[in-house]
């Protein structure tokens, strides 16, 4: 019996961004430099694949630096942490290692100079991603502020006169971030910007990427965690921009291939936290079950990289 026709497109760029490469980067140099054990501040990226990984490599993942045996190697995650975390981490003798993406660095310093220069900052993105606290955790208590809408923006509570700078998240939707940024600065005409958009290059072309893919087929699969946003905004991207059949996978031994029914023309993405094995993997998982024929869609060419810590290059 032949198997039925399947169009598989794939979106460009997609999958680890450099941050995310780095980070991972920076952990295997370490457990390469030091031996395992090398301790790890949350997950290193959100994506269980690439975490476990590392674990089987002897990385060792934690939430409290309590965990972390004095003078031990520890490993700041992707997403950066608050400023108490590194000075606590001095305090223990721990040699940090510090994998923030660059990107966000750029968001902590400009949040600390809204913050010297006398400015509050409201801080846009979603509550209680690593993210967010790690940035929230850059400045004293109470000069930043976190709005997740424009009806957060609405009831903001700011006295006249007060200067205010805003700051986001680098991997937000860049549409709904839009919409918040707008409803600040018709709210309070006076906010300073960032010097240069905060979110990510990383995200803004795969979601544009995304964004040209989704007309073209009949359903989206963005591979990546459900705990991480830049995947589910690659949902949402899909989904506004005409595929309503857009799906957040993590592996392709866990779908339900009945979603697939009737479809002739299937696009696939990754998140930037998201190994593109995964993508390899799923397209034979196509494979074993449709007689599949390959298109490539691309956006944009990255070649962005950054480097490792000093400490783990010299």
């Amino acid at each position: 019996m032949s198997l039925p026709r399947l169009t598989v497109v794939l979106a460009s760029p997609r999958g680890f961004c450099a941050g995310v490469a780095r980070a991972v980067e920076i952990v295997e140099s370490a457990l390469r430099q030091h031996g395992a054990p090398v301790y790890v501040r949350h997950e290193i990226v959100h994506n269980r694949f690439v975490v476990e990984g590392l674990e089987q490599q002897g990385a060792v993942f934690i939430e409290d630096l309590d965990a972390v045996p004095a003078g031990a190697p520890i490993v700041f995650s992707a997403h950066g942490v608050p400023r108490a975390v590194v000075a606590e981490a001095a305090a223990r003798g721990l040699e940090a290692l510090d994998a923030t993406c660059p990107l966000v660095t750029k968001v902590h310093l400009e949040a600390q100079r809204h913050v010297k220069s006398g400015r509050r900052v409201v801080l846009i993105g979603h509550e209680g991603h690593p993210e967010i606290e790690g940035t929230l955790g850059q400045v004293p208590a109470g000069r930043a502020v976190l709005v997740e809408s424009v009806a957060d923006v609405a009831a903001l509570d700011s006295p006249p006169g007060e200067a205010l700078a805003y700051a986001t998240q680098t991997t937000l939707s860049v549409e709904d971030t839009a919409t918040i940024v707008a409803a600040l600065q018709a709210r309070f005409p006076d906010i300073e910007g960032p010097q240069g958009d905060d979110i990510c290059y990383a995200t803004t072309n795969r979601q544009n990427a995304v964004k040209a893919l989704a007309p073209r087929v009949d359903a989206v699969i963005v591979l990546g965690a459900p705990h991480s946003s830049n995947a589910r905004r690659l949902v949402e991207t899909a989904r506004r921009a005409g595929c309503a059949r857009a799906l957040l996978l993590e592996r392709a031994e866990a779908f339900d291939w009945s979603a697939l029914e009737g479809i002739g023309r299937l696009g696939i993405t990754a998140a930037a936290s998201a190994p593109e094995c995964l993508v390899d993997e799923l397209i034979e998982a196509c494979r074993a079950r449709y007689e599949v024929t390959l298109e490539k869609l691309s956006v944009t060419i990255e070649d962005v990289r950054f480097n490792l810590p000093r400490a783990l290059t010299a």
